[in-house]
């Protein structure tokens, strides 16, 4: 994910209305440090017990339909990501056969409502059933209508799924222009690979020898975080749209800008995170106040004084986005796109 990264710090390093903030970074990384042994609290994967596992191919086939249709809920104030996810798990368990590659190249707006059980249009309904047919095409045409071997033709490499969902899957080419320059973001098709991962626990389809290469995936939630914790600021401007509601356009530099330096910082709190593992710290993440979650499941990793752990934008990034779904309400920006 080199592509990433370089382009989103570059993005970082130009930006007019956001900025990362590297004071806010230090002190974020050295509370964790003080007060959790030096390691970042993992949060698990299905915390909340929403999504479709079997340990087998049907998941891989859910994960991917779920990730294909994982953007722009904030439309339907009552709609979230576990409507999507706990939607999709009830449906499969009712039918094996609902996200049969032939099945989804039909599928219908009202029968995806039908099968969220939702009982209104969804947002970007149009787009979403698109999707699912470019999905169920792809798949057919491509990996024998079967999202597992599109998986298993990674050879173990998440950067390689990533290349092979983007190249096969126009729906998930998630980039943008910015001042003359492509911005690549990607964030569906890593996530789809950190959903494996996390899901299968690093075995199986979920192994990946270079699970390290993928970054954080920049949605709405996540900025808004940072931008609470000290980490990110705004100007005055996109300040003010946000607290209006107004709509921040795709590919505006403003936008861009919000999904950039917020994979840039936590790249930069990933670094620092690491770099800081390998001594021995004091405390608790129980006397932690910079948020507060209280019904959040943790996992703490055991350090000795010498050890040096790599900390995983994958798991930075699941828990940010916890913290910002689990906590109070957060103000982050609106954006109407297919990618987040």
């Amino acid at each position: 994910m080199d592509d990433v990264r370089s382009t989103v710090a570059w993005v970082a390093n130009n930006a007019t209305h956001v900025t990362v903030d590297s004071t806010g970074i230090e002190k974020v990384v050295e509370t964790i440090s003080k007060n959790n042994n030096g390691s970042l609290p993992k949060v698990e994967w299905d915390y909340e017990g929403i999504h479709y596992f079997d340990n087998g191919t049907l998941t891989v086939q859910y994960l991917f339909v779920l990730d294909a249709l994982n953007f722009c809920f904030w439309p339907d104030q009552e709609l979230n990501y576990d409507d999507l996810a706990s939607g999709l798990k009830a449906a499969l368990q009712d039918d094996k056969s609902v996200f049969d590659a032939d099945r989804l190249q039909k599928i219908t707006g009202p029968q995806l409502r039908e099968l969220l059980k939702w009982p209104r249009p969804l947002p970007l309904e149009d787009e979403r059933v698109r999707l699912l047919h470019e999905v169920g095409l792809q798949l057919e045409k491509n990996f024998d209508g079967k999202a597992s071997v599109l998986v298993e033709s990674c050879g173990k490499s998440a950067a390689k799924l990533v290349e092979l969902v983007t190249r096969h899957f126009p729906g998930f080419r998630d980039h943008s222009l910015y001042k003359g320059h492509q911005v690549f973001l990607y964030k569906r098709a890593q996530i789809f690979c950190a959903d494996l991962w996390g899901a299968f626990k690093g075995k199986g389809f979920g192994e990946f020898n270079d699970i390290s290469s993928i970054t954080m995936f920049a949605d709405y939630i996540v900025p808004a975080v940072l931008q609470q914790l000290g980490v990110l600021k705004y100007s005055s401007s996109l300040t003010n749209s946000i607290k209006s509601n107004v709509e921040i356009v795709p590919g505006s530099e403003e936008e861009v800008e919000l999904r950039a330096c917020t994979v840039h910082a936590v790249e930069k709190m990933k670094e620092l995170l690491s770099e800081k593992s390998g001594k021995e710290r004091q405390g608790s993440f129980n006397d932690w106040n910079i948020c507060s979650v209280t019904c959040i499941r943790f996992q703490t990793l055991t350090l000795d004084a010498k050890t040096r752990v790599t900390v995983l934008s994958v798991e930075l990034d699941l828990w940010l986005w916890s913290v910002g779904v689990q906590g109070p309400s957060i103000e982050h920006h609106r954006t109407l796109s297919i990618y987040y």
